[in-house]
């Protein structure tokens, strides 16, 4: 993911076009997904929201990356049921996590194959593939 620098109208505009009311800590919030490109955890949100404006809780953050992923701005990835990062990148692509260094990355759809997919269920169809390869040193 490459860092872009969003406007305050840009990330107004962005919040609007998916149905959300653009406040000032959820466009803080806004600004520090979309500007820094990175997978982040929701303590790292919260911190680097407070650096600019030290008025935003725990609970707004998660309410917030809630709302964004419900609205479908943002994916929610879970690595673990203790790690979850909040990634920017809504395209398809897959994630390399090195569970030594907690470092989560892109692996572009294309460069991972698939196949042998079951079948869902009857009234079912399949939304989406998450693939997560974990790696650590030798």
């Amino acid at each position: 993911m490459k860092a872009t620098s969003y406007t305050r109208e840009d990330l107004v505009d962005l919040l609007r076009r998916h149905g959300i009311a653009p406040t000032h800590q959820r466009l803080e919030i806004a600004h520090v997904l979309f500007s820094r490109c990175e997978h982040l955890a929701a303590d790292r949100v919260l911190a680097l929201a407070n650096e600019r404006f030290a008025e935003t809780s725990k609970a707004t953050v998660y309410n917030t990356l809630n709302l964004f992923r419900d609205r479908g701005l943002i994916r929610e990835v879970i690595v673990d049921p203790k790690r979850v990062f909040y990634d920017p990148n809504t395209e398809p692509h897959h994630h390399l996590y090195n569970v030594d260094t907690g470092e989560l990355t892109d692996i572009a759809a294309e460069d991972l194959r698939i196949s042998g997919m079951p079948v869902p269920p009857p009234g079912m169809v399949t939304e989406g593939v998450d693939v997560i390869v974990r790696i650590r040193a030798l």
